[in-house]
């Protein structure tokens, strides 16, 4: 019999899953466009086959995560969610012409939305200490996605450089390879309740709770405000008259400090409960966004944006990924997650993106940031009211709450929270030290 791989080798394996996927996506997004436009594909082509992976997240993750709560099988589900990405990425090797690249790039979307949603249940329950996940051993592994993202960029650029653009789609099947070979090294997982012949609980239910409803309000528009950022930054900066190289640096040193707080998480999660990070990364949202409208043209203030990303994106992600689980667990957990990925970056930017483009076309691009700002404020509402709610539904520990003394299993200096929801007892054939079974 093959014994379990120990705790930190499965972490290692779910890091790398992380760095491959992202490295993936970090090869895809920044250069698919240069090879459409190599096809000789016109610009409304490219804007319209680029834009489909918004479309194809506002409903192909909760499908995914459907599947996982209703199958037990998420690291399976994970395997085939891979394997097909990378048979999309090979049939990019076959196909020249507008709509073939467009059908391969929505069957290679249809399939690589799956690997977060699943990806991130399965890790959450992993390391789950009964009040929340645990944040330094997230961080750790979260951490190897930016990684991998932001070194996918850079070498990606430089080889496409040496071999020419034409080599695009052998560097996407290439790293969608190295994410089928990390997945199969995922150790096999099950949850206990999935012995049962009881059907996966409903999850419009717990969309009805006021907590539920609010803390997404706040991730929608919170995350909604970010559009601004991934879609018109560059060209902003660039009609202000910084260089390309600049564009590229501050792109750097967001990713930089994104990074830094991962690897640094645990040690600051232990100040703060999610529920208030959720509220300071909306606040400095607004902050960020409010000093790229106005002060763009001062690079100090265009430094101090970036540098805030650790917090918009990085302590907002996390704090996401413990309240969902917290408000979705056991059978809820993969459409929690998948709902978080619809709301968060998949309707939201679909309306961002042609939202922003209409304000910029008629007011400018300092507009788009305007309004990533107002967008933020009301995110910022939104997470104060999931607060409110959460402490008028009662016997809920939140931010403001005095940490209790924790219990067998629960990582020290971790804030307690009661359970968001009824708690489920799960089990794990690869539990990991100081993780409750629920």
């Amino acid at each position: 019999m093959t014994a379990a791989p120990a705790p930190g080798a499965v972490l290692a394996r779910f890091a790398a899953v992380s760095g491959t996927y992202f490295a993936a996506m970090g090869v895809f997004a920044p250069y698919a466009p240069l090879w459409f436009q190599s096809l000789g594909m016109s610009t409304l082509a490219i804007g319209a086959v680029s834009s489909l992976q918004s479309w194809t997240r506002v409903f192909t993750p909760y499908a995914w995560g459907w599947l996982g709560d209703h199958s037990g099988k998420r690291v399976e589900l994970i395997r085939i969610a891979a394997a097909g990405a990378l048979l999309s990425a090979l049939a990019l090797l076959g196909v020249r012409a507008a709509l073939p690249v467009a059908v391969v790039t929505v069957l290679l979307f249809l399939a690589n939305g799956g690997v977060v949603p699943l990806y991130e249940a399965t890790l959450a329950h992993l390391l789950n200490t009964g009040a929340g996940i645990d944040p330094a051993r997230y961080g750790r592994v979260r951490v190897w996605g930016s990684i991998g993202f932001i070194s996918a960029v850079a070498a990606g650029g430089a080889l496409l450089q040496w071999l020419s653009i034409g080599a695009f789609p052998w560097l996407v099947a290439v790293l969608n390879a190295l994410l089928l070979v990390a997945a199969l090294r995922l150790p096999p997982q099950r949850d206990e309740w999935h012995a049962s012949d009881e059907p996966a609980p409903p999850v419009l239910r717990r969309l009805r709770e006021p907590v539920v409803a609010w803390f997404f309000a706040s991730v929608f528009f919170t995350v909604l405000a970010h559009t601004a950022m991934y879609a018109f930054f560059s060209l902003y900066l660039v009609e202000l008259g910084y260089s390309k190289a600049t564009v590229g640096a501050l792109w750097a040193v967001a990713t930089g400090a994104e990074i830094v707080f991962f690897w640094q998480q645990g040690r600051w999660f232990r100040r703060l409960a999610s529920e208030r990070w959720l509220q300071v990364a909306a606040a400095a949202t607004a902050l960020r966004f409010a000093g790229v409208a106005g002060l763009a043209a001062w690079p100090p203030v265009l430094l101090l944006t970036q540098l805030s990303h650790a917090l918009t994106f990085a302590a907002h992600h996390a704090a996401c990924i413990d309240l969902v689980q917290r408000h979705f667990p056991g059978r809820l957990r993969g459409r929690g997650q998948a709902l978080y990925t619809i709301l968060g970056y998949g309707i939201s930017g679909v309306l961002g993106g042609v939202g922003g483009g209409w304000l910029i076309e008629r007011l400018g691009y300092a507009a788009a940031f305007w309004a990533a700002t107002l967008a933020a404020l009301v995110g910022l509402g939104c997470a104060v009211q999931a607060q409110r709610a959460g402490r008028r539904r009662g016997g809920a520990e939140l931010a403001t709450a005095a940490p209790a003394a924790p219990g067998p299993g629960v990582a020290p200096g971790l804030p307690l929270h009661a359970e968001a929801a009824p708690h489920v007892q799960v089990v794990t054939s690869n539990a990991l030290p100081g993780e409750n079974a629920r």
